[in-house]
């Protein structure tokens, strides 16, 4: 045997050993209209086999958000925060794009949305400001001590972080590494994540490639991609039943590890008052009208 390149056998296990240390798979809900239901476990019923939805993000799970911007990829994050705040699960957001006080503002105006009452949240979410503190965006270790921190002191069981693209910017060779680090940490601490990583405008619109390549989405348990159109020919106006000059937002899942997923493209829209819903798939759509919260109402 070579000294220097041992044999790991503490790295050696069965199915069934491996099997034993896992968590319970369940659903964590997204706080999202229609997207706790896209995904979904296989059960056997009557000798058949079933989808059954599992309710939510597969539990544990560290999921990827990704699109241009204004394609509401902090919107669904602030959703997931306050939605599972209110069920009693201490949460923490991680954000490297605005100050905590701005963050603040815009979690409590999420909370009215969704019909949360803020006072009902306000000891349940936590705030690593790492846009003040730049040692947190520059010494990755200094930032793990401090959300390990938290999640032992609070008991917390989700973590957003907003972005994962501001550890590496103009620093791109450096994403599979930074990501990794991160993906083996939440998984250590049984985190339920997601991590919102920016796409250049020159990708490919509904691709999960996002800065640093395809690093995030090769790493995580899975991505989900958000996507705009402008509807500029009339063509794009029969397509999508809008007009010209209007813009209709896109999702879809971009695979799942931990459990089976919807793999149709859907329209996706975002309210007056903030709030992210997913409608039905492209292959659905025959028409859309505005609905009285300014959203848009789907014809079946």
């Amino acid at each position: 045997m070579n000294e220097a390149h041992p044999v790991v056998t503490d790295s050696i296990c069965t199915l069934s050993e491996a099997a034993s240390k896992a968590p319970e798979l369940r659903g964590v809900t997204s706080g999202v209209p229609g997207l706790d239901e896209l995904f979904y476990v296989t059960r056997f019923v009557d000798g058949k086999p079933r989808k059954v939805p599992l309710g939510g993000y597969p539990s544990y799970a560290v999921i990827n958000i990704t699109g241009v911007s204004d394609t509401g990829k902090s919107l669904m994050a602030e959703q997931f925060l306050v939605t599972q705040a209110a069920l009693g699960h201490p949460v923490c957001l991680i954000t490297l794009e605005s100050p905590a006080p701005f963050v603040a503002t815009s979690l409590k105006e999420r909370a009215a949305a969704l019909g949360i009452e803020a006072r009902s949240i306000d000891k349940q979410v936590l705030i690593i400001d790492a846009a003040t503190h730049t040692p947190l965006r520059e010494d990755l270790l200094s930032l793990f001590n401090t959300l390990a921190y938290t999640i032992k002191q609070h008991k917390v069981t989700c973590t957003v972080v907003d972005s994962i693209t501001g550890f590496f910017e103009e620093r791109e060779m450096l994403a599979r590494g930074v990501v990794r680090r991160f993906f083996h940490f939440l998984k250590k601490w049984h985190q339920t994540a997601l991590l919102i990583s920016q796409k250049r405008s020159g990708h490919e619109e509904l691709s999960a490639e996002a800065a640093g390549g395809y690093a995030v989405s090769h790493i995580v348990d899975g991505s989900l991609v958000l996507s705009k159109v402008a509807i500029t020919t009339r063509v794009e106006a029969r397509q999508y039943g809008r007009a010209i000059g209007e813009l209709v937002r896109l999702f879809r899942i971009d695979g799942c590890r931990l459990c089976g997923h919807n793999v149709h493209t859907h329209v996706m829209d975002i309210t007056d008052t903030g709030v992210v819903r997913i409608g039905p798939p492209l292959s659905k759509l025959v028409g859309t009208t505005t609905d009285e919260s300014g959203g848009m109402r789907w014809r079946p």
